[in-house]
């Protein structure tokens, strides 16, 4: 969990677990369709990354999927929304369970998105940035047919290069900004946040994606902070300058994501407020959940296909949500 700290900067820690499970199995863990367990959260911004690729991809049968609810304690995440309050597969309340299956002495963050070995019962990596980049790359032989390349060779160093800064500023930035424990580390973290949204606006003005004329891995990586931006940041994390939806080429840049088959329909708003201000009792003491913002917007019309683009490139849109992995959609525009 995260804390403020008094008179002090927030530093997330970083200590994952880093094995990757590849095509050739180099490091002890080959790709096997059904062997390994994707577990999530809806509320986690990092955790959505992997919701999102997995499906754009087409990889729901080939990685099943645990989704632990929104609330956990200083433990770890639980599995309340399975029946008993167990994950049907892996048999465990906690996630916590499966890091200390790998490791009895593990002292890190129980985090999500977490793949776990099910024969085992044990995680194998919890690298959010690295999973959704090995679904691209080491999963391809079971992407669906018409997949897109989330992450394509020619464009991977531009594509580094952004998602660097966003994660700095932006993923993170949210979070610095929200945790802050001085009046001068809240300062620059939301000074940096609202000049970089300042430029990947100037960027985004003319172009519809973030790299390339297609979805990339880029665009995933800022659409999950953006899609959280007025329901918990504007207001918890004090990142108040504007809400998106007063940033007019961004706002219409998330609703063009947020409308694209494979972004908006992995989306729980419900589940996002309930995590942050239940779980971050030191910045929200109360526990009260707002009943706000209003969600209408995020279905009405962005007018972002006149930049042209096209989203899946050569590919195809993923098909219906599979049924038990559906969430609410927003109200529809009045």
């Amino acid at each position: 969990m995260a804390y403020v700290t008094h008179g002090k900067a927030y530093d997330r820690d970083s200590r994952y677990l880093t094995t990757r499970i590849t095509a050739d199995g180099r490091e002890g863990f080959p790709v096997e369709p059904g062997r390994y367990r994707l577990v999530v959260s809806r509320a986690c911004p990092w955790a959505s990354r992997a919701v999102i690729v997995r499906r754009l991809l087409g990889l729901e049968e080939a990685l099943p999927m645990a989704v632990a609810g929104p609330v956990h304690d200083e433990r770890s995440w639980t599995f309340d929304l399975d029946p008993g309050g167990r994950d049907p597969v892996l048999g465990i309340e906690r996630l916590q369970e499966a890091y200390l299956a790998r490791d009895p002495g593990y002292d890190r963050g129980i985090t999500v998105p977490a793949v776990v070995d099910v024969p085992t019962g044990k995680v194998v990596t919890n690298d959010f940035a690295r999973i959704t980049l090995d679904m691209s790359l080491e999963w391809r032989a079971h992407h669906r047919p018409g997949a897109p390349d989330l992450y394509p060779s020619a464009l991977r160093p531009e594509i580094d290069a952004v998602n660097e800064t966003v994660y700095r500023d932006v993923n993170n930035g949210v979070y610095r900004a929200g945790f802050a424990g001085s009046q001068e580390a809240y300062t620059d973290a939301y000074e940096r946040l609202f000049d970089r949204l300042d430029q990947l606006s100037d960027r985004l003005a003319g172009t519809r994606y973030l790299v390339g004329d297609t979805l990339t891995e880029a665009d995933v990586r800022l659409f999950t902070t953006l899609v959280r931006f007025d329901a918990v940041y504007h207001g918890h994390f004090k990142c108040n300058r504007n809400k998106l939806s007063e940033m007019p080429v961004l706002w219409a840049y998330a609703r063009d994501l947020f409308q694209t088959p494979g972004f908006g329909d992995t989306v729980h708003f419900g589940h996002i407020k309930q995590h942050y201000y239940l779980v971050h009792s030191d910045i929200n003491p109360t526990g009260i959940v707002p009943s706000g913002p209003d969600l209408s917007g995020w279905p009405a019309p962005h007018g972002r296909e006149a930049l042209g683009g096209r989203p899946f490139g050569e590919g195809t849109p993923p098909g219906p949500v599979p049924p038990g992995e559906r969430v609410p959609a927003p109200p529809a525009p009045s």
